[in-house]
């Protein structure tokens, strides 16, 4: 199982600099959120040039504000400065409140938005001709597929995490990440159900990213009360607040990884055990906390790389 970390900063060199950081204890991968003020896949490419040798992801670009043409350009553009295959696209389709209330656009039939979506952006990547004429997009490569010198192939990965989108992601991307997914929903429902999509479409068994909060800590409590406040919002937004009530968990805290080295080291190793193919952690507590906890990820990928 890949181990890889979830990194951030206020501004691009924040953002550097944790991909450095991650780098230096030997993380695999570094997955860079696309929230609001600093965008992902530009921070990636500086990062990239900047630290060599990591692989470097988004976590995810939202879909509906991004043409799936000017995504599959973009990315291309990415991949080539990283050189290599370096770059993993997850995208998704972020959520209602943002899409409509801050965006202004129509969060309209979310699932088949992204199976027409995958059917322009996967073939576009894969320097393809692009003629998709849908209900919720128009894309066509009117003037010939898109192609970027030096650009490497470029995963992609969907944030999935119902049925619908399961089959979606299943049948037309390479896998998915998820976000506040206890293990045993991962392994009960989400894992079985894109692997099964997967196969019936004839494609590849699907990548599973499992995202979760990690730390690495003697005083769990605190650090449990600490994500309760740094993640009530997801609490509150339905699709995570699904999957929480699925696992009958109260609260965003129940799904933390936290203990002491050998408690951490032995959760996320049992992922593997639940379908999991690689681990987004995002670590949480103090900056003691977080380094200990990146010490111990490192440790980690370099077991999974050595088995």
């Amino acid at each position: 199982m890949d181990i890889g970390v979830m990194v951030g900063g206020c501004g691009l060199g924040g953002v550097v600099d944790a991909v450095r950081e991650a780098a230096d204890v030997g993380i695999d991968r570094a997955w860079v959120p696309q929230v609001f003020g600093v965008e992902a896949l530009t921070a990636i490419a500086v990062a990239g040039r900047e630290v060599p040798g990591i692989d470097l992801g988004t976590a995810v670009v939202p879909t509906y504000p991004r043409h799936p043409l000017v995504l599959a350009g973009q990315a291309l553009t990415t991949s080539a400065a990283l050189g290599g295959a370096r770059l993993h696209l997850g995208i998704g389709l972020s959520h209602q409140v943002v899409i409509e209330g801050m965006l202004g656009m129509k969060f309209e039939k979310p699932a088949l938005h992204m199976r027409e979506y995958l059917s322009a952006l996967r073939p576009a990547l894969d320097g393809q001709p692009v003629d998709v004429e849908g209900e919720t997009l128009r894309a066509a490569t009117l003037m010939g597929p898109l192609t970027v010198d030096d650009a490497g192939p470029v995963p992609v990965l969907v944030a999935a995490l119902g049925p619908k989108m399961l089959r979606v992601a299943g049948e037309l991307a390479d896998g998915t990440l998820t976000w506040m997914a206890a293990p045993q929903v991962v392994g009960e429902r989400i894992a079985p159900s894109i692997a099964a999509a997967a196969e019936a479409a004839g494609r590849p068994r699907p990548r599973v990213g499992v995202g979760l909060p990690v730390a690495v800590t003697s005083d769990v409590d605190a650090t449990l009360e600490r994500a309760a406040a740094q993640f009530a919002i997801y609490g509150t937004l339905p699709s995570y607040k699904r999957l929480l009530d699925e696992a009958g968990l109260d609260g965003p805290a129940g799904v933390v990884i936290a203990g002491d080295e050998d408690e951490v080291a032995g959760r996320i190793r049992a992922l593997a055990d639940v379908g999991a193919t690689e681990l987004l952690a995002s670590p949480v507590g103090s900056r003691a906390v977080r380094q200990e906890t990146l010490r111990v990820l490192g440790a980690l990928a370099r077991e999974s790389a050595a088995a």
